[in-house]
């Protein structure tokens, strides 16, 4: 069964266009969402892949109504193949029940790979070289060595409770705790 997938981005725009394309194509059902193309949530979509069994094809006027990104589309057309679902686009003319559009669904999906990895390898080098000019990544500590220790000595001795000692320190309880424990015992040393 040809399963039909329309999507426009604003309610202003209109599917008629898309409807009268996927008709002409023979869909036997045809969903649909008003939706920006970067939002995850499409319920029509989301139908239409419940919907389609083994053998089905899923159906769009253009590849861009289907995917969110290149990511995002690689995605979808690998889970119709998991699936055995064929997959169609009229204005390309990309179709997985082909030959052809096996082999341009393969070089796609290899290519988005040899990106994600050149991404992560340049990602790795980046973080190598900013931790051997010794910077780390993430968030900053909220106290410093000498907090904690000042911190830890007070609980220890009893000066101070730990709801005051945090307000001192301009955090949370939690956060405290999360340096030293109610004892005055360091559980965790900042950078």
């Amino acid at each position: 069964m040809l399963i039909g997938y329309a999507r426009v981005s604003t309610n202003d725009q209109t599917h008629d266009l898309q409807l009268d394309a996927l008709n002409a194509a023979g869909c036997g059902r045809v969903f649909s969402d008003t939706a920006s193309g970067a939002k995850a949530d499409r319920p029509g979509l989301a139908e239409a892949l419940a919907f389609a069994r083994e053998g089905d094809v899923i159906v769009v006027w253009k590849l861009d109504r289907l995917g969110r990104s290149t990511r995002h589309l690689i995605d979808t057309l690998e889970t119709l193949r998991e699936r055995s679902i064929g997959f169609r686009s009229i204005k390309e003319g990309f179709d997985t029940t082909t030959p052809m559009g096996r082999l341009l669904y393969t070089m796609t999906a290899a290519l988005a790979e040899f990106e994600r990895d050149l991404i992560r390898e340049r990602t790795m080098a980046g973080l190598d070289a900013a931790r051997a000019r010794g910077r780390t990544g993430g968030r900053k500590h909220k106290l410093t060595r000498e907090d904690v220790d000042n911190a830890s000595r007070a609980l220890r001795l009893n000066l101070v409770s730990p709801t005051k000692l945090a307000e001192t320190l301009g955090i949370s309880t939690s956060t405290l705790y999360r340096y030293v424990s109610p004892s005055g015992e360091v559980r965790q040393m900042p950078r």
